[in-house]
């Protein structure tokens, strides 16, 4: 049965601890086997030599003072009787005690202590040789168990050597073969094996990450040609696209430009694919101003010494939880080319018919003069009928003149300090006229003490006389126009109230545009009063809106700046 990662693990810890526990076991043993051993010779032996000493001395002693000498020799020779261990000590003892009898008795010759003393030499030389006995059998066991510890030492020390040089690869080269799997898998080497012949945890995973590695390799293979086939299909499907495209992905990187953008960036294919917008709009101006504009303007790019108009489109891209994002460039040029050219038509024609139109309207004028001759009523009417559509075709021929000025930008402005109250009063009176032919009131209410305003007067006027005009227009007979004039914030705000039909609210947006006319509406116009109305405010720092609401009338309101002091 195959052992796992983990018995490996504590089997060799186990067979550790045992090592050690046996070298700890051998030491201790030796240890205090030396201990029992050098305490007996303290007990047995070295007291028999106390003993003896003290015997002898008082033995020498016992002329000088007798009584005490003999009771100090007694009492040093019941401990010895005591203390007997070595073989012959207790036939030395006794015979001593024999001896130290007859001196207690009286017998104090020389022959009996002569005998007494070598009684005391015989027990003495017995303990002395047993010390020297036990002292070399110390060393004896002193130096084996010093042999057996120190082999026992070099033993664990090459089990313990060999155990942390071998033991640890069991468990670093399985993840070592691992790691390096991993790496070649990253770089797309999906026909790399791990060969681990364990079977253990990292035999398990190594098999896992093979069975892996083989499922990438054939669905690389089998999805590879697929890829590149789809991959070339899109940049034939990008580069056929005769807009200029470049995408970029939600972290910013180039996913792609066609031959088109390429073109006009100036660039190769590998100078921007793969590369940060960062890094791009640091090297390349036109892209920065692609990347940094957002405004829907057409802008100019010089082409091969041709000047081309484009205007920046942005498709946003669903991408995981970020956007993608496509910019697409319009090429507009042949469109800019025939507005330059329309634009210069209606200026044209605009201006050669404006000379007829008054001379006939001077023609008709004569014609009224009693002086030229008396005219019936019905023909005081029809010349009342083309005076009415001489002004309207002025009226239109002007707003064309006023168009072509904005769009090809010669709007001439003569900007000064206007008094705000001229300009609604000069509106006010161009209009009173129309005004009391439909029986509608013109109420004002303006700000007391209002300051200059930076304006050309001229224009400022005839964008109020065009609201006024509108809501004389789609105002019911017997109703009431509100103009208003108050200061805010820097600014000086006109606005028009009418109580008309009011307009839809899908149709705001679109008021201010050129030639738009709200559907289902009675009153036809043009539709570029509003348009030209918007760009001569813009023209002056200002700003124009509207806000209306079905059956409630509308408010059309402009502000301009206020003169600094």
């Amino acid at each position: 049965m195959a052992l796992s990662v983990k018995n490996k693990i504590w089997y060799g810890t186990i067979f550790l601890f045992l090592l050690l526990l046996l070298t700890g076991g051998a030491g201790i043993y030796y240890t205090a086997t030396l201990k029992s051993e050098s305490k007996a010779v303290l007990k047995d032996n070295y007291e028999s030599l106390l003993y003896c000493y003290i015997m002898q001395r008082q033995l020498d002693s016992i002329d000088i003072n007798y009584n005490q000498s003999i009771r100090q020799f007694e009492g040093a020779l019941e401990k010895q009787e005591g203390n007997i261990t070595e073989p012959g000590e207790d036939i030395a003892t006794h015979e001593l005690r024999q001896l130290f009898d007859k001196l207690r008795t009286g017998d104090s010759t020389k022959q009996n202590t002569k005998e007494i003393q070598n009684d005391i030499h015989r027990i003495l030389y017995l303990n002395m040789n047993a010390i020297h006995n036990k002292n070399t059998k110390a060393e004896a066991t002193a130096e084996r168990a010093l042999t057996i510890i120190i082999t026992l030492a070099a033993i664990v020390f090459l089990i313990a050597f060999t155990f942390s040089i071998n033991f640890p690869s069991i468990v670093t080269n399985p993840i070592r073969q691992l790691s390096e799997a991993i790496k070649e898998i990253t770089n797309k080497n999906y026909r790399h094996r791990v060969r681990i012949d364990n079977k253990d945890e990292f035999g398990s995973l190594a098999d896992a990450f093979n069975n892996m590695a083989q499922r990438l390799e054939y669905f690389e293979s089998s999805s590879l040609n697929k890829l590149m086939f789809e991959k070339s299909r899109a940049e034939a499907v990008i580069n056929s696209l005769k807009d200029a495209s470049i995408g970029i992905d939600k972290n910013n990187i180039i996913l792609f430009a066609n031959f088109q953008a390429l073109q006009l960036l100036g660039l190769k294919s590998p100078e921007i694919v793969g590369k940060s917008v960062e890094e791009l709009s640091k090297t390349n101006d036109l892209f920065r101003f692609l990347i940094n504009n957002e405004t829907p303007a057409p802008f100019k790019i010089v082409v091969e010494n041709r000047e081309n108009y484009f205007i920046r489109e942005v498709i946003e891209v669903a991408q995981g939880e970020g956007n993608s994002k496509v910019i697409v460039l319009r090429n507009i040029t042949s469109f800019k080319e025939l507005d330059v050219a329309k634009t210069n038509f209606i200026a044209t024609i605009s201006h050669e018919l404006k000379t007829p139109l008054a001379a006939s309207d001077f023609s008709l004028k004569l014609l009224e003069d009693e002086r030229v001759g008396k005219l019936s009523e019905e023909q005081r009417e029809l010349i009342q009928n083309l005076k009415q559509d001489n002004q309207r075709v002025l009226k239109i021929l002007s707003e064309l003149l006023n168009m072509s000025q904005v769009e090809t930008g010669r709007i001439q402005l003569d900007v000064q300090a206007v008094n705000p109250y001229l300009v609604i009063d000069n509106a006010i009176e161009t209009v009173a006229a129309s005004a009391r032919g439909k029986n509608i009131e013109i109420k004002k209410a303006v700000d007391v003490d209002l300051p200059l305003v930076l304006a050309d007067a001229e224009k400022s006027t005839w964008v109020l006389n065009n609201f006024l005009t509108n809501a004389i227009k789609y105002s019911v007979e017997g109703s009431a126009i509100n103009v208003s004039i108050k200061q805010d914030k820097g600014i000086v705000v006109f606005a028009v109230e009418d109580k008309g039909p009011g307009i839809a609210a899908e149709y705001l947006p679109r008021l201010f545009e050129r030639y738009f006319q709200v559907p289902g509406s009675k009153a036809k116009g043009t539709g570029l009063g509003l348009a030209i109305s918007k760009d001569f405010i813009e023209a002056q720092k200002g700003k124009i809106w509207v806000e209306s609401e079905i059956g409630k009338g509308s408010v059309f309101s402009f502000s301009l700046p206020v003169q600094e002091i």
